[in-house]
């Protein structure tokens, strides 16, 4: 039986973005073929919960050998793009006043399942949610669907990383 939604869905306009590749360059540090994080549909800062999207295309680096006759989106991909909504979360939060120029980094991914394939051509709605936000560790509960569709959950820790001006060269 798959776990309760974080967030109600029906209560966001899927169509809607609120923060787009602009607005993402200044906040996470993934770019060209690594941002996996397309846009922001709606961030509610009070509920600490965040819906994003990743639009999976046909002409994508992976598509010729993820599988070749029938690519399917590699799970490694589906969680990177969760937790870019992680790092969105916490520069949001705390990063960009508590961690000037700092990075978030991978600390830990528990209780992932994968429920289904996803496939270009699909949207991926993406939900995370705050479960505890510090400086230095921070978790959130992640949720992915197609089509109304559970497709993913799982847990993502991430872990202050270093000072990076070459990344965040405003410094914040």
């Amino acid at each position: 039986m798959p776990p309760k939604p974080l967030y109600d869905l029906s209560e966001v306009d899927l169509e809607h973005v609120e923060f787009g590749k602009d607005e993402l360059d200044v906040l996470l540090p993934q770019t060209d073929v690594m941002r996996q994080l397309h846009g922001i549909i709606h961030n509610d800062a009070d509920a600490g919960v965040a819906v994003g999207f990743r639009d999976v295309r046909e002409d994508e680096f992976w598509v010729k050998g993820h599988f070749s006759a029938k690519p399917v989106f590699p799970g490694v991909l589906l969680v990177e793009s969760a937790a870019q909504l992680c790092v969105f979360l916490w520069r949001r939060k705390i990063g960009r006043t508590e961690a000037p120029g700092r990075v978030m980094l991978f600390g830990g991914i528990d209780e992932v399942k994968f429920r289904d394939a996803v496939f270009p051509g699909q949207r991926l709605i993406l939900v995370a949610k705050e479960e505890t936000v510090r400086v230095r560790r921070s978790v959130y509960d992640c949720q992915a669907y197609v089509d109304g569709k559970l497709v993913f959950t799982g847990k993502i820790t991430g872990l202050l990383g270093p000072h990076m001006p070459e990344v965040y060269p405003d410094g914040i």
